[in-house]
């Protein structure tokens, strides 16, 4: 193994640089600058990927219950309703149960956060975005769907404040309207901890000994290895699947938080 007197915090500048290369010589290019937003949140992906050592869990959660509320609910006023405010409350659950995903690492010392504040991202013309939903423990699900649509649409077109994308304790991206089986989503800092969805599926199991169809969603848990081992982030995500495979103790989960 090799050694270096380099912190790691600092240990990427040390690094050569990349190559830079005239690609005009191969072919016709078009060059196209990043946005400001886009060359941001770049940086900022470059570094926690380099200073964090991500490590990712793949499971899957039985949706059927969860789909047929989300139908339910979206006859309510307010329409159309996403899986992602089920989402939001079942990570909330699973937050509560396992602390140390909801904190930060500063220095040697383990920041635990006793509110609930979740980050969803958001695809936007300018680049990724993610608002930040204040509170969600106290939130019902069609509140957390009424904000999130909200705090979506204005970052789609004017964009938001960073008083509303600062302050997460977790983030939520979901790619489950596009497609995918599964993919390493990068760890949001300050934040320990991130988890990816993909396209929900059909899958054939046994039930009682009886082959039956049940819809299945892919979840990716990618978490800072320094602070979460394995066996936890698994139980995270073992958390979250009960919770939606059982989404009625969601429905009025509107506890405060925790002293």
């Amino acid at each position: 193994m090799m050694s270096s007197s380099a912190p790691p915090s600092t240990w990427p500048a040390n690094l050569p640089p990349m190559p830079v290369v005239d690609f005009a010589q191969f072919g016709a290019v078009e060059p196209v600058p990043l946005s400001r937003q886009q060359t941001l949140v770049a940086s900022f992906l470059a570094r926690n990927w380099a200073q964090i050592p991500h490590v990712t869990h793949h499971d899957e959660a039985d949706i059927d219950a969860a789909e047929a509320l989300r139908h339910r609910l979206a006859q309510e006023p307010g329409g159309k309703l996403s899986l992602v405010p089920l989402l939001i409350k079942a990570a909330v659950n699973a937050l509560r149960a396992l602390p140390r995903f909801n904190a930060s690492l500063v220095g040697n010392t383990l920041v635990l956060k006793r509110y609930f504040h979740i980050g969803v991202a958001v695809e936007t013309p300018a680049g990724l975005v993610v608002p930040v939903i204040r509170d969600c423990e106290r939130k019902s699900i069609a509140e957390l769907a009424a904000e999130l649509a909200d705090k979506a649409g204005r970052a789609r077109t004017k964009g938001l404040p960073m008083s509303e994308m600062s302050g997460g304790c977790f983030t939520i991206s979901s790619l489950g309207g596009i497609g995918g089986t599964a993919f390493t989503p990068i760890i949001n800092a300050p934040e320990v901890a991130i988890l990816g969805v993909t396209r929900s599926a059909e899958r054939l199991t046994l039930v009682d000994g009886r082959p039956c169809s049940r819809r299945v969603l892919p979840l990716s848990l990618s978490y800072d290895h320094r602070v979460i081992n394995g066996a936890d982030a698994a139980r995270f995500c073992r958390a979250v699947a009960e919770a939606l495979a059982d989404p009625d103790c969601l429905i009025n989960d509107t506890s405060p938080s925790a002293p």
